[in-house]
């Protein structure tokens, strides 16, 4: 079981670049990829997604891309000699039609657009994906190992609910077989004294009586509910993600309970099915962070 919730950074270089990559991990139904990296980089966006789909199934998964040029490198300054020239004699242009005699100072040609520039300062795709690769398998990897941890958590507290919900279901097991007769024991009492007297080998009573204990009996949602407990552990022991097998559970068992509460109609039952949804609820909230 992993969790859909981690983080996970990894970093990575080559002789001309270095990448640090970043992923974290929150809850969401479907599976969710943001990129965020410099605009050069956008032709990588479709590797990264897939790498990244590859470890999160379900989950929003937001992955920040640096790209630094490496320090062992030095870039290449580069000077547009033609356009130097043309700067300089259009400052000799200004001096003849005005009289003037302006001297144009370093800060003057420095300040023009593409005068000076840093060779190779645009980031190639293909080079850096050489180092953002090893980075993103990097962080990947100890996004997984983060998930994974927060995972056997989960499991842990799963396993410990659902005996205690195991517990309560057999208090109501125990309850069960004594609700038709309880029933009837208290059917004839209300009537006794109401003073309607019955006659109790006549048909249509005895029938009235065992339609009323049918619709009383609980005993196929106990079953349902040992039925529901079986499942849920086999999926937390699955090696696929169940989050939404195991929130398809939860709504299952809650509905068992509200209709053994509902067919019931005892006190102790009520006092017990108010626990079990309880508990149910607390694992259903942990159930919305399983991937």
């Amino acid at each position: 079981m992993q969790s859909m919730t981690g983080f996970g950074r990894g970093s990575a270089a080559t002789e001309l670049w270095q990448a640090t990559v970043e992923i974290s991990t929150v809850n969401r139904k479907q599976a969710e990829v943001i990129v965020q990296a410099p605009r050069e980089l956008i032709e990588l966006e479709s590797h990264i997604r897939k790498a990244t789909l590859d470890v999160v199934s379900r989950g929003r998964a937001q992955v920040n891309i640096k790209v630094e040029r490496s320090s062992a490198t030095t870039p290449e300054i580069q000077v547009d000699a033609t356009m130097a020239k043309e700067f300089h004699a259009a400052i000799q242009k200004i001096n003849t039609a005005t009289g003037q005699s302006l001297e144009p100072t370093a800060s003057d040609y420095l300040r023009q657009p593409g005068l000076v520039s840093l060779g190779e300062s645009a980031v190639d795709p293909d080079k850096a994906w050489q180092a953002i690769e090893p980075a993103l398998t990097d962080a990947l990897h100890a996004l997984a190992e983060m998930r994974k941890s927060e995972g056997s958590h989960l499991k842990e507290d799963f396993l410990t609910r659902l005996k205690t919900l195991a517990k309560l279901s057999g208090r109501i097991e125990k309850f069960a077989p004594e609700r038709s007769s309880r029933q009837r024991e208290l059917l004839l009492k209300r009537l006794s004294e109401a003073n309607l007297s019955i006659d109790l080998d006549d048909e249509r009573v005895l029938k009235e009586i065992a339609l009323f204990a049918d619709r009383c009996d609980i005993s196929e949602e106990v079953t349902r509910l040992h039925s529901h407990f079986t499942k849920f552990r086999e999926y937390l022991e699955s090696a696929e993600p169940t989050g939404r097998s195991l929130d398809f559970l939860c709504q299952e068992l809650f509905r068992e309970f509200n209709t053994i509460g509902s067919k019931a109609n005892d006190a102790e039952i009520a006092q017990t099915i108010v626990e079990a949804k309880t508990e149910l609820e607390k694992i259903r909230e942990q159930v919305q962070n399983a991937e």
